[in-house]
């Protein structure tokens, strides 16, 4: 990558880099505030316990065609096989809308376990006409063990649940989610005592013979209570449980409802008591904790995506934001800047470049980075990157990153013709207002 050296792939480099690396981006009583006005707010945020008793036929089957259309592009199987008309009417027909009543019941649930959200209730991987393996077109999202969902509507093979989460509609495999009534989720996830995962990844401690809470994967960003060792007398699973934590953790009973069972988590492992401090220093260290990792599409091979990467980084400070990049960057919060056509049709784009800094967030079409620092007027950014373009002397290069990397803004390319910087339309800062702030 052009203009990349070691030092770049270092978080601590641009942690030194920093004036105030342990000033608050935001403290506790903002990021809750801030919570509070996106769920009031933001049309692609909400509180899935709040849904109603029931939904009517109308609004169910508008939800149902906003989340599975058939696509207008043309789609292939893996096996270069298109998809046909005939298999859009099967796809079509495994959405149960058959089913709709002119009231339909919402139930709640719990994920159990890291599951996709999928666009049609099939696990079948769908590709564009480039046949790229690595997106599946049907392949949505994730919900991840403990968070809470309204679960909207059955598949017409009674075996995948339309469901919301706070950010998404998709569709859900059944024996992902746990079924209870809503004040038993609400305490939940209300209880004050909990444990954050910090790092990119975690496992819950291996239990034989006990699989639903045995080596179950934990994302960055997931939260759950967490219990007392009062309560244990020093032993759980025939393990002293001193040198663990012990999270009480969603399972799914032989009739798909809810049994919180204890937990355990290795106390050497990336978690924390608490929400992280949103300081310079900490977004740098989380972010960097993914660097490397492949790309997955919509959360996909047990993995994350642009939005998908920033979403989890920030959850581990208690944010939440939409899902999608175009919604992140065309919803109201933040500070921001917004362009009609780009960072290279302002006048003063040279001091706007360089007075980007760590935290930013820059979105463009389809895509979203995060500005780790400034170096001699140019920002860096780390994000989760599928492809890779730029200009070598005279020469057009086309390359890969297709994982969580650190780059320039400046030299990458989207197409031989348009640089990134041609199609930012919008920059968020999070804390104190940007200078330049502008509509």
């Amino acid at each position: 990558m052009p203009g990349i050296q070691a030092k770049h792939l270092n978080a601590q480099y641009w942690i030194n880099k920093h004036a105030a690396p342990d000033k608050h981006i935001m403290d506790k009583a903002a990021i809750i505030s801030f919570n509070q006005k996106m769920l009031r707010e933001n049309p692609y945020v909400n509180d899935p316990l709040a849904y109603p008793d029931s939904l009517s036929g109308d609004k169910l089957k508008a939800m149902i065609k906003q989340t599975s259309p058939r696509s207008s592009y043309p789609r292939f199987y893996p096996s270069g096989e298109a998809v046909t008309d005939e298999d859009w009417t099967k796809f079509i027909a495994t959405l149960n809308n058959k089913a709709i009543a002119e009231f339909n019941p919402v139930t709640f649930g719990i994920a159990i376990k890291r599951s996709a959200m999928r666009t049609f209730p099939t696990n079948q991987r769908i590709l564009n006409d480039g046949m790229d393996i690595d997106i599946d077109r049907f392949q949505e999202s994730a919900v991840f063990p403990g968070e809470p969902v309204a679960i909207l509507h059955s598949s017409a093979d009674n075996k995948w649940w339309l469901v919301r989460n706070y950010n998404y509609t998709a569709w859900v495999e059944k024996t992902a989610i746990a079924k209870a009534d809503r004040a038993k989720i609400r305490a939940f996830t209300k209880a004050t005592k909990r444990l954050i995962v910090t790092g990119a990844k975690v496992f819950t401690t291996f239990v034989p013979d006990k699989p639903d809470i045995s080596n179950q994967l934990l994302d960055m960003g997931v939260s759950l209570p967490l219990l007392s060792h009062k309560n244990f007398d020093n032993e759980l699973y025939s393990q002293n449980t001193a040198y663990s934590h012990i999270v009480e953790f969603p399972t799914r009973d032989a009739n798909g409802e809810l049994v919180l069972k204890p937990a355990l988590i290795a106390m050497a492992r990336d978690v924390s008591t608490d929400y992280l401090a949103f300081t310079p220093t900490n977004l740098l260290q989380q972010a960097f904790k993914f660097l490397g990792e492949r790309y997955g599409w919509g959360h996909d091979y047990n993995s994350r995506d642009c939005t998908g990467f920033l979403g989890d980084v920030f959850k581990t400070f208690g944010l939440i934001m939409p899902r999608n990049s175009s919604q992140q960057g065309k919803s109201d919060y933040a500070h921001f800047l917004r362009f009609a056509e780009g960072l290279a049709e302002t006048e003063d784009t040279t001091a706007l470049l360089s007075s980007l800094t760590l935290g930013d967030i820059i979105y463009l079409p389809g895509h979203v980075t995060l500005v780790i620092g400034n170096e001699n007027g140019e920002p860096f950014m780390i994000h989760d990157v599928k492809g890779l373009a730029y200009m070598d002397e005279q020469d057009y290069v086309e390359s890969t990153l297709n994982g969580v990397s650190v780059t320039p803004l400046t030299p990458l390319y989207l197409n031989a013709d348009t640089r990134y910087i041609d199609r930012v339309y919008h920059i968020k800062r999070f804390g104190a207002a940007h200078e330049n702030n502008r509509d």
